[in-house]
């Protein structure tokens, strides 16, 4: 949190800030307060996955506090699972309400189960009374309609949550066309809970507007932004290091390859997944079409190396 109350949070952005990136970006960049880890799906007959379970064990998470997400519809599950991750010593959980992706939804669960605040009321009023830890819940304005969420808020009311964290888009628009801010500040005239505003924070100029729109917010999250520019957390907290942004973001790309690489079994897996954050990152350099083309049609690690190599001697700008 910084002198100004403001607490910068890092989205939950599936197969992207896992375990490793949240701990290199840490080592390199500040600003951040806090993430919410990628989602963890609840699974039938009391099961656990071991590998996501690993993803937020708190001896693996000590350079950033995190709060793991959980993504399910069935209370049992939900329960079962919220009760290992406070056994791990997780007092603080999140529930995952907001995923777009259709085959999410279609199952009713993330942004899916939106639309039906009856079976939302039921599942708190089981779920709630039965965990030790505290819950916050990531929603999207609705599903299909920005309205679903006015006949939400009325059953949130109702419950005890640590706070709402709010996307302004529904469902079906994914990350299409601009958060809504209208139907934002409704949303935050109604609850009473606090909210932490997510969506569309690129850069400095989008965060000032947010907060000059939102006084009163005082907790906002990060994903795409982040990926996109990830000086943008001490921009936003006025953290002026007096380094080239250019070494700087080379010594991150090379820390995080390495460890990916020391865990990723094939050389496809390392280099997509590499490839996957210069979709991002990427664009926030000025005139680089050409030298991208390059990184993203490496075939081998090798030549994904050399491209990387390439890239930054050309002393690229960075927007």
């Amino acid at each position: 949190m910084t002198k100004d109350g403001i607490t910068i949070i890092l989205a939950p952005l599936q197969g992207y800030t896992d375990l490793t990136f949240r701990n290199v970006f840490s080592d390199h960049f500040s600003g951040v307060d806090e993430a919410v880890a990628p989602f963890i799906s609840t699974m039938g007959q009391m099961r656990l996955k071991p590998s996501r379970i690993k993803d937020v064990a708190p001896e693996n998470n000590k350079k950033l506090f995190i709060i793991p997400q959980i993504l399910g519809n069935v209370a049992k599950d939900f329960i079962f699972l919220a009760d290992h991750l406070y056994e791990m010593g997780h007092k603080k959980i999140n529930w995952n309400l907001g995923c777009p992706h259709s085959k999410i939804a279609n199952k009713m669960r993330g942004s899916g189960l939106l639309m039906y605040p009856d079976k939302i009321d039921a599942f708190l009023e089981n779920v709630l009374p039965k965990i030790s830890n505290t819950l916050s819940i990531k929603l999207r304005l609705g599903r299909k309609s920005k309205n679903e969420i006015f006949n939400l808020l009325p059953v949130l009311d109702k419950y005890p949550l640590d706070e709402i964290i709010l996307h302004p888009r529904t469902g079906i628009q994914m990350y299409e066309g601009t958060a809504d801010h209208d139907v934002f500040e409704k949303a935050m005239d109604l609850s009473r809970h606090r909210l932490t505003y997510n969506g569309d924070i690129t850069d400095l100029k989008s965060f000032h507007i947010v907060q000059n729109k939102f006084p009163d917010i005082k907790r906002f999250m990060l994903g795409r932004g982040l990926l996109s520019n990830p000086f943008l957390a001490e921009d936003i907290n006025h953290i002026l290091i007096d380094k080239n942004k250019n070494d700087r973001l080379k010594k991150f790309h090379d820390d995080l390859f390495d460890n990916y690489q020391a865990i990723f079994s094939g050389p496809a897996h390392l280099t997509g997944r590499m490839k996957g954050f210069w979709r991002y990152l990427g664009p926030s350099f000025k005139d680089s079409k050409k030298q991208l083309k390059k990184i993203f049609k490496a075939d081998s690690i090798t030549k994904y190396q050399d491209s990387i190599n390439s890239f930054f001697e050309t002393k690229p700008e960075f927007n």
